[in-house]
């Protein structure tokens, strides 16, 4: 029986994330492909969908059967860590959408993406803006910390680049327009309708890319 909502819940831009996908070329039919936080699992629906032999990981189990009840028996595994439960050199290509931030030790994550990734391999991670997403949710939480239990590895794009570099891969950024429907509801959500006529004055999308509220980045092992 489906869920009584309209659909799976989005905990991230699913429209810009695929064009994020699109865009970098690696993601193709017969490749093996790990998502990372799989949520409600319409990312990982749309990979198997396009013939990718994808599997996702997530940490919730409510989200792992919701997933399963809007697409069928995805294939998700429940994890606790940061250890990945498979081989060494397993994937073509890991996603990350909205997840890098959540992780406190991200060198340690680095470090397992980099262990079952194939030489060659992609890493494809997009992550709030350091510089716009602290001051997003010091609004949205009225506080200048309480955020920081939740976005604990947020990154510029400077950072993020130099860190993936000490583990070993070239890495490319990505220039991924967000402004879309699901972009200005969540403003409304959070900031109210101050929030619509910030972006009507300024669209981010037109921003130099290390100032972008969202980084994507592809990130390429050695």
């Amino acid at each position: 029986m489906q869920p009584s909502s309209p659909g799976p819940q989005q905990f991230g831009n699913l429209e810009a994330n695929l064009r994020f996908i699109d865009q970098t070329g690696v993601v193709a039919p017969g490749r093996d492909v790990l998502e990372i936080g799989t949520g409600e699992g319409a990312m990982l629906h749309r990979l198997i969908e396009r013939g990718c032999r994808a599997r996702g990981v997530e940490l919730r189990p409510e989200l792992i059967a919701a997933a399963q009840s809007w697409f069928g028996p995805l294939p998700i595994d429940r994890v606790a860590g940061i250890a990945l439960p498979f081989p060494d050199r397993a994937f073509d290509v890991v996603v990350s959408l909205d997840v890098f931030e959540h992780i406190p030790d991200s060198d340690a994550h680095l470090r397992e993406v980099a262990r079952v990734l194939r030489p060659g391999g992609s890493y494809l991670i997009q992550t709030p803006n350091k510089w716009t997403n602290v001051v997003f949710e010091t609004i949205r939480w009225r506080s200048f910390t309480k955020f920081r239990e939740d976005h604990c590895s947020l990154h510029t794009l400077g950072e993020l680049v130099a860190r993936l570099r000490r583990h070993g891969f070239d890495v490319e950024a990505f220039d991924v327009p967000v402004v879309n429907d699901f972009f200005r509801a969540k403003m409304r959500r959070y900031v109210g309708r101050a929030g619509l006529i910030a972006l009507g004055a300024l669209n981010p999308d037109r921003l130099p890319l290390r100032m972008r509220t969202n980084l994507y980045v592809k990130a390429t092992l050695k």
